[in-house]
């Protein structure tokens, strides 16, 4: 069954609260962030989480009304009215990209996180299977968009005062693994880890930090065949276990507050017994 983002009250984990006041003084009370895939999934919880702590989101994604939909459940799940603002958002559109900075710009005057999550895996494949075009339409979304939006995040914070601010990219672990025919997702996935690291190493001067949430089997609508019964690299159809995805959001959470002296450069969240570590 999957989980649905129906939340009756505030989100909690151990993770939360871990970094409270680590801003200190030098930081604005109200932090700004940008979440992309805001409008479904973990990018709508990471969302709700963020804004459940004090946040305020511009929440991107391509449908203006799932995102409306998103700000709603994060007023239920304690936040500010208002604190999510859905902005319509095609991140692997240049214009649409920078549109999307610009109006945090107007709005907020800064930028202090920027959680790169809009993905797809879509269509599927292995390298012999895989169209041109549907190869485009991976590359366009998993890394063109996450290049887009983290360019547009650095230029602004390194022009705000104070500078300083954070990128969290959601690499998932086919950053580090294949599914059979996942192809597309891989690759880009792969290439999210040597964007986490080239920002990373370039940001450091300017107060920038830069890290990779990687996940597995989180329940959401996009694991729903995995519960199921998904492919095996031995040929087999397995049921795999999957999590609260919540306790993602939770631990991006704990990444976004940390201070900017510090950073998760790669956190890896898995169901326990999801067939990652080992030989299957």
């Amino acid at each position: 069954m999957v989980m649905t983002t129906e939340i009756a009250g505030p989100i909690s984990s151990p993770f939360i609260g871990t970094a409270a006041g680590g801003y200190g003084g030098s930081r604005p009370r109200e932090k700004t962030a940008v979440v992309t895939g805001a409008g479904s999934g973990l990018g709508r919880l990471i969302t709700i989480a963020l804004a459940a702590k004090g946040w305020r989101v511009a929440a991107a994604g391509r449908r203006l009304t799932p995102l409306e939909e998103t700000a709603a459940v994060s007023v239920t799940a304690g936040a500010t009215p208002g604190a999510v603002v859905p902005v319509p958002t095609d991140v692997a559109d240049a214009d649409s990209a920078a549109a999307l900075f610009a109006a945090v710009g107007d709005r907020f005057g800064r930028l202090d996180l920027l959680v790169n999550n809009a993905g797809t895996g879509a269509p599927p494949g292995a390298v012999d299977e895989l169209t041109p075009d549907g190869w485009q339409s991976i590359v366009a979304t998993n890394l063109t968009g996450s290049y887009l939006c983290a360019h547009h995040a650095v230029r602004m914070i390194k022009a705000q005062h104070p500078m300083g601010g954070r990128i969290i990219n959601n690499g998932s672990i086919s950053a580090h693994t294949p599914r059979p025919r996942s192809f597309g997702y891989t690759v880009t996935k792969h290439a999210i880890t040597g964007l986490t690291k080239s920002i990373s190493l370039d940001g450091r001067p300017f107060n920038i930090a830069c890290g990779q949430i990687d996940i597995g089997n989180a329940n959401t609508a996009m694991t729903e065949m995995i519960a199921a019964g998904t492919p095996q690299a031995d040929g087999s159809i397995k049921a795999e276990p999957t999590f609260d995805p919540r306790l993602a959001a939770d631990a991006v959470l704990f990444m976004a507050e940390l201070p900017l002296d510090a950073n998760v450069q790669f956190l890896t969240i898995t169901a326990t017994a999801m067939p990652f570590i080992g030989r299957g």
